[in-house]
């Protein structure tokens, strides 16, 4: 199952700080339409990468009032990026360093950013080391605390199952996720399969390093999960956006409401029907997400 729309962006590669071969998809508004506005960098989620940023990249590089460069990245691991020997390097601050790099190799000093789960904790980091960096921030079902219930379902469905062809791919992605999901549609369970997996020799392939997925097994969820509470503080700071699943297990109601209180600025944006993380091309996401974006450089 080929990738889509490939013209609409330019593949990019870069070095991280150790050396490590990572990719980006570049997606550049014709002419000077965008010139004058800062871009759009997102950040996928743990076993995510740039594929799920497609729809909404398109979206935004060509909007007709205001569009904008977007970059999606692929995390070392991830996607096209290479895989890392040392599998300790999978994790928060060496990722961290990452986008940093890739902000200084395709030349963006500053810049929107929208960080879906690991991502946005990414950018939790990034606002306390690097804030000169950030415009603007959008989280998409993410914050400085998570829940380790929904933590433990990412661990159980990405050590799970494996598809022998494309349509059970998408059937698993049905099963596992089907009941916070109940805006999807048959196309859009096809859709994220697509961006999950790679075709190798005609079957699905989880595109991630499987050592990403065997480091949740190690976690001891009978103790307190580590937060971000003091990393939000420096977020905070940022003209900020957050989007929750209206069934995320991952955020929970509790941990949203702290946000806004430590927040009093933050636009935030239920995702119904669906739960973590949400799709943002579906449904109004989008057109928040751009009405956010308008207030931005």
């Amino acid at each position: 199952m080929p990738d889509v729309d490939a013209g609409s962006f330019q593949e990019r590669f870069y070095h991280s700080s150790d050396g490590l071969t990572l990719y980006a998809r570049d997606y550049r508004p014709p002419g000077a339409a965008a010139a004058e506005r800062l871009p759009v960098i997102c950040l996928p989620g743990l076993s995510r990468n740039a594929r799920d940023f497609h729809p909404l990249a398109l979206l935004l590089s060509r909007d007709r009032t205001g569009p904008r460069r977007v970059i999606a990245v692929d995390s070392r691991g991830r996607g096209n990026s290479a895989w890392d020997e040392n599998k300790a390097n999978y994790n928060l601050a060496v990722e961290t360093g990452d986008i940093i790099a890739a902000c200084t190799a395709f030349g963006i000093e500053r810049a929107v950013f929208i960080g879906t789960s690991r991502g946005g904790l990414i950018l939790h980091l990034i606002a306390a080391a690097r804030p000169d960096l950030l415009e603007a921030v959008v989280l998409n079902d993410i914050g400085p605390a998570i829940e380790a219930g929904g933590l433990a379902l990412i661990r159980d469905y990405l050590n799970g199952r494996k598809p022998a062809d494309w349509k059970e791919a998408a059937d698993i992605l049905q099963v596992n996720h089907g009941a916070s999901f109940t805006a999807l549609t048959g196309e859009d369970w096809r859709e994220m399969a697509l961006a999950l997996y790679r075709d190798v020799g005609g079957r699905p392939v989880a595109d991630f390093d499987p050592a990403i997925a065997e480091a949740l097994r190690s976690i001891d969820f009978s103790q307190p999960l580590p937060d971000l509470w003091a990393q939000f503080e420096s977020l905070s700071r940022f003209p900020l956006m957050l989007i929750r699943g209206e069934n995320s297990p991952l955020l929970s109601q509790e941990t949203v409401n702290e946000m806004a209180r430590l927040h009093p600025g933050l636009v935030l944006h239920t995702a119904g029907g669906q739960g973590h993380a949400p799709l943002l091309h579906l449904g109004n996401i989008s057109a928040a997400i751009r009405a956010f974006l308008a207030t931005c450089r």
